[in-house]
């Protein structure tokens, strides 16, 4: 009898892919698995551990998979190097017991059962009936979350009670839209008329669960975690840290690389500041300006075309000069952000067989008029070379890493960092000449450095130097943080309230952006620096670009053997 040969690390995670699809539909349904569009999570204490445990097996797996023969070869080593500090970052987010205080304005569990409808196919009637069955399915799930957050009120871990009112608001614009009836019920209104009673009486439950969640948080949920502070502290920051950028940071240190940031950025914004309104008093009073006589972009429609030109310019610009695209990378999709989202715009990925191509999505927060300052730079960032470039050749290079490394293994502040490294990237290529536009790109990198500056600062109540020329040697307070956001940024107020909340929401998160732009930075410099004159950036790139995610531990490492 031959002997079984234990798998492979890239097995080992492959084979956890499957297992959480079968735990996570959402998942399956970013991945494209149309299984996966009939049915939602389990979000109750119960699920949450369901997954815990699929994480200890597979570290179990892991490191008997190490040892076996082949198992230190370099495409092994990088999954598995990932998979387990992967694995360890999320086992202990969960044995925190963090999961019974998910509630904010963003990336909640109760967030991604409306948003991943979006993603969810729609081209049949086969689609919609499996649509219908997972609209049944919202008031189980809703109630899992309830569940969740109950037992956190019972072990006194109170979510913050800024993000939760937020998240009471956006329950109330799930339930009615405006017109009478919720979101779920708008979705539903596109369905097959064959279709059109089920699919109609099921939104209804879907909206009716929406409805029985925002009472209950209204009602039960906000009273009782009155007075609860809206930061979470060193430890619990250092631990979503290390989650949401793959290292144990020196937080001092990063919060004083900000500081550094800020202090480049400022002088750069005001010397083009100077070109577009001479004298200003501040950079933002020109952005100010340009927000009235600036270039701009009328409509929402209009908008959202505009923005696939970009990108579909982009393309065709980048494509063989300083990149090697794959026809189906070549392919994005420029979408409006549904009523009730975040501020900020974002992207979703290709499903697997790019049947779903990558998509990037805007918020417009009523806005009919779009500066173009502000959208440039935003969709480098979020299209193309940002986001889309990277994370579709994951997709499209999937068969030579593992599907882990190029899906559900994502490190935050990896894909962040690649896509403001893009912005910046487009920058050195000359596509920023425009006095305007370079404005605005400085503009948005000013507020990443702002974002390591205030998140690290309000959550550890860090001093602010004395060589700042906002409020120095005070403590930093959610109050003072959105101040200092509101007068370093362009965007408009209720768009510096929704970031705020969302670094209350999910601390160490927004960090990622800066420090991962300086690791990709530092990983080309020190690959230069071994190639000498015949470092080609083209092939960099795109060896970069089909490593699949690493956090940032290993990330610099890996980009300076490339």
């Amino acid at each position: 009898m031959s002997e079984t040969k234990s798998p492979l690390p890239r097995e080992v995670a492959d084979a956890y892919v499957d297992e959480l699809i079968a735990l996570d539909p959402v998942t399956g349904t970013y991945l494209g698995v149309a299984e996966s569009s009939s049915r939602l999570p389990d979000l109750s204490p119960a699920g949450q551990e369901a997954l815990a445990e699929l994480a200890r097996t597979t570290l179990a797996r892991l490191d008997e998979a190490e040892r076996r023969p082949g198992g230190d070869s370099d495409v092994e080593r990088r999954c598995a190097r990932l998979l387990r500090e992967r694995l360890t970052a999320e086992l202990a987010v969960h044995e925190a017991d963090e999961g019974l205080r998910s509630v904010g304005n963003m990336g909640t569990a109760a967030h991604s059962v409306r948003e991943v409808f979006t993603l969810t196919p729609t081209g049949t009637d086969e689609d919609w009936g499996r649509i219908a069955e997972r609209l049944r399915a919202v008031p189980a799930a809703f109630a899992g979350y309830r569940a969740s957050l109950s037992l956190g009120l019972e072990r006194e871990l109170f979510a913050a009670p800024r993000p939760t009112a937020t998240f009471i608001e956006q329950l109330g614009e799930w339930a009615d839209t405006g017109e009478g009836r919720g979101w779920f019920e708008d979705f539903a209104a596109d369905g097959p008329e064959a279709l059109r009673a089920e699919l109609d009486e099921a939104a209804r439950g879907a909206t009716a669960a929406v409805a029985e969640l925002r009472d209950w948080m209204r009602n039960v949920y906000a009273p009782a975690i009155e007075g609860a502070p809206n930061t979470v502290g060193r430890e619990r920051y250092a631990r979503w840290s290390r989650y949401y950028n793959g290292t144990d940071l020196d937080l001092d240190e990063a919060y004083a690389y900000g500081w550094s940031e800020y202090h480049r950025l400022l002088a750069e914004m005001k010397t083009e500041a100077e070109k577009i309104l001479p004298g200003a008093e501040t950079p933002w009073v020109a952005l100010a300006h340009l927000d009235e006589h600036g270039k701009h972009i009328e409509g929402v429609d209009e908008v959202r075309d505009w923005l696939q030109g970009l990108m579909d310019q982009a393309i065709e610009q980048l494509d063989g000069t300083h990149f090697e695209l794959a026809e189906r990378v070549r392919r994005v999709e420029s979408r409006i952000a549904p009523p009730g989202s975040a501020a900020a715009p974002y992207y979703t990925s290709p499903s697997e067989d790019f049947s779903r191509p990558g998509r990037t999505w805007l918020p417009t927060m009523g806005q009919t008029r779009f500066p173009v300052y502000d959208l440039v730079s935003t969709w480098y960032h979020e299209g193309v070379p940002g986001h889309h470039l990277q994370l579709a050749q994951w997709t499209h290079v999937a068969d030579d890493l593992s599907r882990y490394q190029a899906s559900v293994g994502m490190v935050s502040a990896n894909a962040e960092g690649w896509a403001l490294y893009a912005e910046r990237l487009m920058d050195e290529l000359g596509y920023l000449t425009d006095a305007e536009q370079r404005l605005g790109y400085l503009d948005a990198q000013m507020m990443r450095a702002a974002r390591v500056i205030v998140d690290i600062g309000m959550h550890l109540e860090l001093e602010i130097p004395a060589d700042s020329p906002f409020h120095p040697g005070e403590r930093w307070t959610p109050k003072l943080a959105q101040e200092f956001f509101g007068a370093h940024s362009s965007r408009p107020a209720d768009f510096v309230e929704s970031e705020l909340t969302r670094y209350l929401t999910i601390p160490g998160q927004a960090i990622g952006y800066k420090l991962g732009e300086r690791a990709w930075l530092l990983g080309r410099e020190k690959a230069g620096e071994r190639h000498g004159d015949s470092f080609d950036l083209k092939a960099w790139h795109m060896a970069a670009l089909s490593q699949g995610s690493l956090g940032l531990d290993d990330l610099v490492d890996e980009l300076s053997r490339l």
